[in-house]
């Protein structure tokens, strides 16, 4: 069994409970959606039958519609409501567990998903069982938190907890570094990875404004070892001004990083290109150099 890194329960009913609300702290997961979207302008194929894992509000399949590439499109969610909630796009919605996914083999064409995998614990489980549901030459695109997000606020709690309590408990929710993403894909069965990453850097006119955008969107800690107790009044007032001091600018306002890891990878096809094999090429390097 995988370390339990998440508290996935905790995950789902905070996802239950901004489902009840208006969808007025989506802007991120929109913009990362459309620029998801985008990228399948850029393939010269349209995807009969996708599945959207994570699909919150419905972000992705709101998103395709100028794009027009992915055709049906069941939308999943941890949250049952949050599920229920994606429906007012008009595609087929269920509640689905990316860490158990309940679909025979070679079922889809597409896997998105969009701001979500970086909740779960075992990430190269889930990336074999997207790559086992795909067709052959199946598409997986898909984008999730890295580790340079919300470098500002963990490092501003930090040092204040270190400085005041003597001892540091994580506030922030550990992420993927890039560098390990394509490797895990290799592993799960994909070819032709393709992983980039992008900073988002959202301006606040206050840290506290961050930390309520960061509840309202359902994104705050969930570490199984994460504190189970109120953070300290001083400790946090200490990280507040830390914040405003580090990464605020002469307007008082400060700065939150996002940094968006993006990847793009088939399922196994015969019609895929195939590396030449060592010493076949028809011109040599020092040619090409000179």
């Amino acid at each position: 069994m995988p370390m339990q890194i998440f508290d996935r329960r905790i995950l789902r009913l905070r996802r239950t409970r901004i489902a009840k609300k208006p969808d007025t702290c989506n802007f991120l997961f929109f913009e990362t959606a459309r620029r998801l979207t985008e990228r399948l302008e850029e393939i010269k194929r349209t995807f009969p039958v996708s599945l959207d894992l994570g699909c919150r509000f419905g972000e992705v399949a709101a998103s395709n519609k100028s794009v027009n590439k992915l055709k049906l499109i069941i939308q999943s969610d941890l949250s049952p409501e949050m599920a229920q909630k994606a429906f007012k796009n008009g595609n087929l919605t269920m509640a689905c567990d990316e860490e158990y996914l309940p679909f025979k083999f070679e079922t889809f064409d597409a896997v998105t998903s969009n701001l979500s995998l970086h909740w779960v614990n075992d990430l190269p489980g889930t990336f074999s069982q997207i790559c086992k549901i795909l067709k052959k030459d199946g598409l997986f695109l898909a984008s999730m938190f890295g580790a340079g997000t919300l470098i500002e606020l963990r490092d501003s709690l930090s040092s204040a907890e270190l400085s005041i309590e003597g001892s540091i408990s994580p506030h922030i929710s550990p992420f993927a570094d890039v560098r390990d993403i394509g490797n895990l894909l290799l592993r799960a069965g994909f070819k032709l990875p393709v992983v980039d990453v992008e900073k988002i850097v959202v301006s606040y006119s206050h840290p506290l404004k961050l930390m309520q955008d960061l509840r309202n969107m359902g994104e705050t800690n969930t570490v199984t070892e994460r504190r189970h107790t109120l953070m300290r009044r001083d400790t946090l007032e200490a990280g507040l001004k830390n914040y405003l001091k580090k990464f605020g600018d002469e307007r008082g306002r400060v700065m939150a990083t996002f940094q968006v890891i993006t990847l793009t990878a088939w399922t196994p096809g015969p019609n895929q290109p195939k590396a030449l094999a060592p010493g076949s090429s028809a011109i040599s390097l020092h040619d090409a150099l000179n």
